[in-house]
């Protein structure tokens, strides 16, 4: 049986951050709150989560989320990490994440991390097109991610990226472009986040200037099962796609516009497996499709806009079937005496 994996969530609200992307309004959200994240704090956050969770069977992470965690203030990093070195020694916690920009990565600031046992850095790399970077206003460039993502592989740290398709100046042939010159520089994982049109941001008044349009649904699963695939091929491990939805990250609240869904993942997923289904069979054969029933979803995904184009666009006839003793992510496709077998 696997192991559960849980998160324990520490957000540094925007601490340490020197830019103002296009694309955030946490700057606005910080000064809301106006509360600066203290060790007590997180050792509170660790104790509420722990007494909860069975260790024997779980894989448990502190994450620092929510801002450029290494450009705080040294001393306030070091306070936050010591709680979470502590506990990783004393074996209530496996692994230390936390997430930051690509220049503010460096041999001193990898030495403290390591001292602090830090197991896995998330850099948000957002693109790799310099101009796409400038007009989003990153305040870095395309090199300063290979910079970093180069130095944390030499430290054996896990190196993720996280990718933005759609920002301004973007279109399909330049996120492609990006998530192929990430894998050159051989992420451990990857978060895949299509650009949304959030509220107070800079990027909603260019928005309703008419000078940016994010990609619609569609455009944006088209590129995204493209970047899936780039990444699957390349063993990269994909651990989101599409927002987290929240209590604000939602319609009528804090998204104006662009290509949000609540299991966007789901719909890629679902619009891909499709798409290998319609490639493994001929136009004219009466097929059977057997997958375990926790896939269902997957396969009828958008209100089964995937599967029913499937379906119109053969001529023979399709059923549907669930076994559970199918692995997921496996389907079985009947042909008459034929079995093709595919995956996600």
């Amino acid at each position: 049986m696997s192991k559960k994996h849980y998160i324990i969530p520490i957000f540094v609200s925007h601490q340490g951050c020197p830019h103002q992307c296009v694309f955030c309004n946490q700057d606005k959200i910080a000064r809301a709150v106006n509360k600066e994240v203290t060790d007590e704090d997180v050792r509170k956050t660790v104790e509420e989560y722990i007494k909860t969770i069975d260790h024997n069977n779980s894989t448990i992470e502190i994450s620092f989320f929510g801002g450029t965690f290494t450009a705080i203030d040294i001393n306030k990093q070091k306070e936050l990490l010591s709680v979470a070195k502590e506990y990783k020694e004393k074996g209530y916690i496996d692994k230390i994440r936390m997430s930051t920009r690509p220049d503010a990565i460096n041999k001193y600031i990898l030495d403290y991390l390591k001292e602090y046992k830090v197991d896995i850095i998330e850099l948000g790399v957002q693109s790799l097109n310099d101009e796409v970077l400038r007009l989003s206003g990153r305040g870095h460039s395309s090199e300063d991610v290979k910079r970093a993502s180069r130095l944390i592989k030499e430290y054996k740290i896990t190196l993720g990226h996280q990718i933005m398709p759609g920002l301004p100046g973007d279109n399909f042939e330049k996120d492609i472009e990006t998530v192929k010159k990430s894998i050159e520089m051989e992420p451990d994982i990857c978060r895949i986040y299509p650009s949304l049109v959030i509220k107070d941001t800079p990027m909603e008044e260019m928005y309703k200037r008419g000078e940016y349009t994010p990609y619609s649904l569609e455009e944006a699963v088209c590129v995204s099962k493209e970047l899936y695939k780039l990444y699957k091929e390349a063993n990269v491990n994909i651990i989101r796609i599409g927002l987290q939805p929240t209590e604000n990250i939602t319609w009528g609240k804090d998204i104006i516009d662009g290509p949000f869904h609540p299991a966007f993942r789901e719909l890629v997923e679902g619009s891909l497996l499709c798409d290998k289904i319609k490639s493994s069979i001929n136009i004219d054969e009466d097929i059977i499709i057997e997958i375990n029933s926790k896939d269902l979803s997957k396969l009828y995904a958008n209100k089964k806009v995937y599967f029913n184009n499937l379906k119109y666009n053969h001529n023979g006839k399709i059923a549907v079937t669930t076994k559970d003793k199918i692995n997921r992510g496996n389907v079985n496709i009947i042909v008459l005496k034929r079995i093709e077998k595919v995956s996600i």
